[in-house]
C-alpha cells in the first residue's frame, strides 16, 4: 500500500474513508444501532473510486475499519456484500454479529454521497 495512503474514520459522515494525500478515494459507510448486546455498528455500503481500483485498497479500508470498531468494543454488522465476504475469509475477527432483519430496515435508503 502507498505510504501515502490512510484509513481514518469520519463519524461525522458515518463512514471510514480511504484517504490518498488528503482526499477521499474509498469509503466504508456505516450506521450506528443499539442491539441487545450493546452498541453495534452496521456496515451497509463499501467503494473505492475507479482509479484506485484493483490495489487490495478495499480490503485494507475494511481490515482497518473492523479492526477500529471492535477494539472500541462495538459489533460489527455486515450488510455491505463486500464486508460480508471480507469477514467470510477472515473468521477471526471478534465482536461479529449476524445482521438480522432490523439491522436490514435501520441502514438509510439512499445511496451514500461522496
Amino acid at each position: 500500500m502507498d505510504a501515502d495512503i490512510i484509513v481514518k474514520n469520519n463519524p461525522d459522515r458515518g463512514r471510514y474513508e480511504l484517504l490518498d494525500e488528503g482526499a477521499v478515494v474509498g469509503r466504508a459507510s456505516w450506521v450506528s444501532f443499539d442491539g441487545p448486546g450493546g452498541s453495534e455498528r452496521i456496515f451497509f455500503h463499501t467503494t473505492v473510486d475507479e482509479d484506485h481500483a484493483g490495489q487490495g485498497l478495499a480490503s485494507t479500508l475494511v481490515r482497518q475499519a473492523v479492526a477500529d470498531t471492535a477494539r472500541a468494543g462495538i459489533g460489527i454488522v455486515a450488510v455491505c456484500p463486500y464486508v460480508t465476504s471480507w469477514l467470510s475469509k477472515h473468521s477471526e475477527q471478534p465482536g461479529v454479529v449476524a445482521a438480522r432483519p432490523e439491522h436490514r430496515a435501520a441502514v438509510p435508503s439512499a445511496e451514500p454521497t461522496a
